[in-house]
């Protein structure tokens, strides 16, 4: 255990390097974890090894997980479902074009512009399409716009987008099964049944040190990370589906969602996007650079093509089109996790793989720097997080 216990104490010095960056140079933390996960994989691995991060080691990959999957709940539950129903047009539809425009030009430019293949072609435009949640909520949740009916639309419209991401992936490199009905039967009676039981049940005995609600929470989202995980889907997709739903419960208890997100926000999710950051090989990306630069790019073009006309289409104001286009043009778990399917099914090769998830990362932070140096809606922030624009 004295190497584990090391690693842990490095990666949380890490974290606490990002967190006091981020207070420095006021950016949101998520974007400075991922940057010094990148630089200490290049500075430690040069100086002590590869080997000392241990990014793919098991403990760690289960944190950074279950901090996505956290972190992905909390993102539904902050969603009100007064402002998801009066807002369901443009949610839909700038989720839908959020997808469809990436989706179809960036598999065109790594066909024409990098010579590949139609499958890896077709793999890039799905990883490419992808917005993230994670990232967004984590920047919405610094500046506070996560409790503005803004800030809960454009978080339905990055979900709309990431499930036509997952449906994509499944229909053209994963077909459909009977375990794909399971899960989905899974998610539905889920969803009709926590919304019933929850409130009785945290009524009945919650309101305890013993945090028996937090317990059965993740009782819930890792039972149903794993049948995703058994089905060939991902754990985060039915954590933001029983966010949503219980939305009207666990999102409105204030006192339950603080103590979650120091849970997710203090130990998880710098696991999570340091380990995000830590898989992009600044070396590799210098020996060739063309296909992270032209998929980065072409991304980013094609997000503000599809987007930012969508949201002027349903009245948003121009400074606010362009910030939700911005953070629209992130991409993280749902990228990372498409391409890596794409490389352990033999779809597309190491090069390949590292030019996606390099252009991955690099919307992860890229977009958002811009949105909030030159687009954040001030006049939509609430006081603390006006304090810290």
């Amino acid at each position: 255990m004295t190497a584990i216990w090391a690693q842990a104490a490095l990666w949380l010095g890490l974290a606490l390097v990002a967190t006091m960056l981020s207070i420095w140079l006021r950016v949101a933390t998520a974007l400075s974890e991922i940057v010094v996960g990148t630089v200490a994989q290049l500075v430690i691995g040069a100086a002590l090894g590869g080997a000392l991060l241990a990014g793919d080691a098991s403990w760690i990959k289960f944190l950074s997980g279950a901090g996505a999957i956290l972190l992905t709940f909390l993102a539904g539950a902050e969603l009100d479902p007064a402002v998801f129903k009066s807002q369901w047009k443009p949610t839909l539809g700038i989720g839908l074009i959020g997808f469809i425009a990436p989706f179809l030009i960036c598999a065109a430019a790594a066909h024409w512009l990098l010579g590949w293949g139609i499958q890896q072609s077709w793999l890039a435009g799905v990883a490419m399409s992808t917005t993230s949640v994670a990232v967004v909520y984590a920047v919405m949740l610094e500046f506070g716009l996560n409790t503005t009916d803004y800030g809960k639309g454009v978080l339905a419209a990055c979900f709309v987008n990431d499930l036509a991401t997952v449906i994509a992936l499944g229909l053209l490199f994963s077909p459909f099964t009977w375990k794909t009905l399971v899960f989905v039967a899974g998610i539905v009676a889920a969803a009709f049944i926590l919304p019933r039981v929850v409130p009785r049940f945290f009524k009945r005995y919650g309101n305890r040190p013993s945090e028996l609600e937090a317990k059965f929470l993740m009782l819930c989202l890792f039972g149903l990370g794993a049948l995703a995980g058994w089905a060939g889907s991902e754990a985060v997709l039915p954590a933001y589906l029983v966010g949503m739903v219980l939305a009207g419960t666990v999102g409105k208890d204030h006192a339950l969602v603080r103590r979650l997100r120091t849970l997710t926000l203090g130990f998880l999710t710098p696991f999570y996007f340091i380990r995000a950051g830590s898989l992009v090989s600044l070396p590799a990306l210098a020996a060739a650079p063309l296909g992270f630069v032209i998929l980065l790019l072409t991304k980013m073009a094609a997000k503000l093509t599809g987007v930012y006309p969508a949201t002027l289409y349903y009245k948003s104001p121009k400074r606010e089109a362009m910030y939700t286009t911005l953070l629209m043009s992130t991409g993280l778990t749902f990228g990372t996790i498409s391409a890596l399917f794409g490389l352990s099914h033999g779809v597309i090769d190491q090069a390949e793989y590292s030019a996606i998830v390099a252009a991955v990362v690099g919307s992860a932070v890229v977009p958002t720097l811009i949105a909030n140096a030159f687009f954040l809606p001030r006049h939509l922030l609430p006081k603390e997080g006006l304090e810290k624009a």
